[in-house]
């Protein structure tokens, strides 16, 4: 008898186990540059460890790669090919107007504050527009100030004029045709092909990515201006089937989780990643800083694209001043 009940609580226990074991949920999270990218090895890794302490580990998730293009992203949750992404919104025109507002250059602070402010933003008044119907943003980011890198020597951007320059599209497109650059559009991942096939010149991308994709090697002369030619505007997304699939209990406490704070922790992110980017390119390259008459062919661009910018935003129903305004006061509060 007493053999009986050790085993029958043996089969229980493992009963239990196992029903537990088969009722977490692994989200796949959808990821479109190498696995050394600051997004891999540092945001998404950090991305799954909060969903899984605010879950008590019912949700768990896994980084799957080339499930779709760059640009494709948004619709990869939206038709249910993964559960998470991290999607660019200048590879979307059209769709996503009211991001660039964070993607004006002059804005003060580090990408850790302008991402926290991108997501009050969003939160408050961006969010109206409802850019992200069909998928849902639970943290909203920023890569550090974007340079300039060129397969060619210059000593000013007076000397810019023709070159053949990669663009991601957003005000990174309003910046090259300011500099009467000619632009190359095309993804990420395909920049190398097209800078060694002689195709563009050079393009436009924060430290960390260069060094990941390896463009030191076609792109050996990297120019920054003073705050960034622009912030390049992302977020980071679920989607809506899976969050009603875990139940309203873990999907709360999901978004808790993220947020602000998070967004603020993927911005930071990425100004470490910018710097370990700008460190590979001085080890074989130049990383040039163009200030006074050598920049102001830009310098003077900044008042007309921020201009541009918040009367599109506008036009989206949006009180884009309003906006703007609460960008600047958050990032002010986070640098203090």
């Amino acid at each position: 008898m007493k053999l009986k009940s050790t085993i029958l609580a043996a089969m229980l226990a493992s009963a239990v186990s196992a029903t537990g074991a088969f009722a977490q949920k692994t989200m796949v999270v959808s990821s479109w540059l190498p696995p050394s990218h600051i997004m891999n090895d540092t945001v998404w890794p950090e991305f799954i460890a909060r969903i899984e302490a605010a879950t008590d580990n019912r949700v768990t998730g896994k980084i799957e790669y080339q499930l779709a293009s760059p640009p494709s992203q948004a619709d990869l949750i939206e038709d249910g090919g993964a559960d998470a992404a991290w999607i660019f919104h200048g590879y979307n025109p059209g769709r996503f107007v009211t991001t660039k507002l964070i993607e004006i250059p002059g804005l003060e602070g580090d990408s850790a504050a302008a991402s926290a402010a991108h997501w009050r933003a969003h939160e408050e008044y961006l969010s109206a527009a409802n850019e992200h119907d069909g998928i849902v943003p639970v943290a909203m980011m920023v890569h550090a100030p974007g340079s300039l890198h060129l397969s060619k020597e210059i000593s000013s951007l007076d000397e810019v004029e023709g070159l053949k320059v990669r663009s991601g599209g957003g005000v990174m497109g309003n910046v090259l045709a300011g500099l009467d650059m000619a632009g190359v559009q095309v993804s990420a991942p395909k920049v190398y092909e097209t800078v060694s096939n002689g195709v563009a010149d050079g393009t436009f991308f924060p430290g960390d990515t260069i060094a990941i994709l390896r463009l030191t090697e076609v792109l050996p002369y990297t120019y920054r201006v003073p705050g960034g030619f622009y912030r390049g505007s992302f977020s980071i997304i679920m989607s809506e089937d899976f969050l009603d699939d875990i139940g309203e209990e873990d999907a709360a406490a999901i978004k808790a989780a993220l947020g602000e704070d998070f967004s603020a922790f993927a911005g930071a992110a990425w100004d470490a990643g910018n710097e370990r980017g700008l460190s590979a390119q001085r080890e074989t390259g130049a990383v040039i800083d163009l200030e006074g008459a050598a920049a102001e062919k830009f310098t003077a661009l900044v008042p007309g694209i921020q201009s541009s910018v918040l009367e599109e935003v506008s036009a989206k129903g949006i009180d884009a001043d309003a906006a703007l305004t609460l960008i600047k006061q958050t990032m002010a509060e986070y640098s203090k």
